[in-house]
């Protein structure tokens, strides 16, 4: 059930909303019973919720999650238990000192149980295919859908055994797992919040500036998915090879703006969402655009997914502690994987290896005085014309198709273009594509996001702000209401 589909605005999350807060007011207000109180009846019906938006894409998913968090669980407990008492429990000791603990085996046992789920899932067909080419062995694919938002569950499954490993939190009861693990708002496509940022929140509040605040960014981040990226969608959708060379650019500045407000947009509503219900979930996205590097623009861009491979990939790699070379072969296996987690195909694995090749080149040469005296628009003007190519290799299903988009970019075309850019130019097309720039770029800069927040900070200027939300969440309305086309992109992913 995407968060931007009549049934979830209008039916299941009104009733949830309302649900919720009956139970979280007779909690607070000490009417329930004290056996529900002690249950956290709030936080079970939060769990109920999500199990039902869960369920909603198949029984056979709910029942695949329950047992999986049970297994989690088990696991948790098990590196907790083993953490507490390590001294007792050492396996190995050699000359030096160092030790291997019974903790460490059980800790890479649980996240090589949770990697081999993902891999059965979600690249198990793709290696028989490759498999079947390298070797014409002839392996029949296997009929597999993988459960909604696997990779984003196995992100939160990992974060909360390493977590506990490395005690910068503990385990909870089931009940904290399993809300963790399941909570709606971000199982599907995230943002990734890690295990010791949400087991803080357990004595959470819900004030009316929350609720405020969540309505807000869930009527912006709905107008950014519908208004904004479907359109840019809709107009991919529509134009087909070959194209002339104006069509070619159209489409390929679509999906840059389509990618980017799919996903912010997204990321706003699930912020909203968890506000409303008393969560703080961490940014994921801050102008990626205006970015003049594309080290800078990994820290704009899928923020909690950044930060963590940092947490989880990165720093026990050993980060760049231990010299510039292996600062960079860190950097790339993080940006390999970041590929391979995309998909197990060459076109996700260039993409990454292209962002993390420009990474390292940008850390070697970032004290040079050449690189310091470069103008911030030069700068900027090579980071999105590498973002803009990389991108592509998204939308392409194979390097061929790529190719020949580059080509029809600079005037290569072949066969008959039945549809020229008039037909696609229209003033809707063209005038949402301007509003999609300015929105991603200039609205953006340090200085705009200044004034914007004194004017909001105003109050004629909050009532105005109000207004002109609330229109725009109308309009988004309209627009879902007689379009046909909603994917959220990352949904696949």
């Amino acid at each position: 059930m995407a968060f931007t589909t009549q049934t979830f605005a209008f039916v299941f999350f009104s009733i949830s909303i309302i649900f919720y807060y009956a139970i979280h007011f007779l909690q607070r207000k000490g009417i329930l019973s004290k056996a529900l109180s002690k249950i956290r009846a709030d936080d079970l019906a939060i769990i109920f919720i999500s199990c039902v938006f869960y369920a909603w894409a198949g029984v056979g998913d709910f029942i695949r999650i329950a047992l999986y968090i049970l297994l989690i669980y088990i696991l948790g407990r098990a590196i907790q238990g083993l953490k507490e008492n390590n001294a007792h429990l050492v396996i190995y000791s050699d000359k030096e000192g160092k030790k291997l603990f019974f903790s460490k085996i059980v800790f890479v046992l649980s996240v090589a149980i949770v990697l081999f789920v993902l891999i059965y899932f979600k690249y198990i067909n793709q290696a028989i295919s490759l498999w079947n080419k390298l070797f014409k062995d002839g392996i029949g694919e296997k009929s597999i859908v993988a459960p909604l938002g696997i990779s984003f569950i196995m992100f939160s499954t990992i974060s909360y055994l390493a977590d506990i490993y490395m005690q910068k939190a503990k385990p909870g009861n089931i009940i904290d797992c399993a809300l963790y693990i399941t909570f709606f708002p971000k199982i599907v496509s995230g943002p990734i919040e890690l295990w010791r940022d949400f087991a803080t929140q357990k004595q959470r509040q819900i004030t009316t500036n929350k609720i405020f605040y969540g309505i807000n960014r869930f009527m912006i981040g709905f107008a950014k998915k519908v208004i904004l990226a479907d359109t840019f969608g809709s107009i991919i959708a529509s134009v087909g090879p070959p194209f002339d060379v104006l069509s070619a650019w159209l489409v390929g500045i679509a999906y840059m703006l389509q990618i980017y407000f799919d996903f912010a947009g997204y990321s706003d509503i699930a912020i909203g969402l968890a506000a409303m219900l008393g969560f703080n979930i961490k940014e994921n996205f801050d102008s990626p655009y205006i970015s003049t590097s594309i080290t800078e623009f990994w820290r704009r861009w899928h923020m909690s997914l950044g930060r963590w491979f940092k947490e989880y990939v990165y720093i026990p790699l050993g980060g760049n502690r231990k010299g510039m070379k292996k600062t960079v072969i860190n950097l790339a296996i993080v940006f390999a994987l970041t590929g391979l987690w995309h998909g197990a195909t060459f076109g996700f694995l260039l993409w990454g290896l292209i962002n993390g090749f420009c990474c390292i080149i940008e850390r070697l040469i970032k004290d040079k005085k050449f690189y310091i005296r470069t103008p911030k628009i030069i700068k900027w003007f090579f980071t999105i014309s590498i973002t803009f190519f990389c991108w592509q290799l998204f939308r392409f299903g194979s390097y061929t198709e790529c190719i020949k988009w580059l080509g029809n970019l600079f005037g290569k075309q072949e066969g008959v273009v039945e549809y020229t850019w008039k037909f696609y130019y229209s003033i809707k097309n063209v005038s949402l594509v301007i509003v999609g720039i300015l929105c991603s770029t200039i609205l953006g800069l340090p200085k705009i996001k200044s004034v914007g927040n004194k004017f909001v900070q105003n109050k004629i200027g909050c009532v105005v702000t109000q207004i002109v939300i609330f229109v725009l969440f109308l309009v988004a309305i309209l627009f879902m209401v007689s379009s046909n086309y909603s994917p959220f992109l990352y949904f696949q992913y």
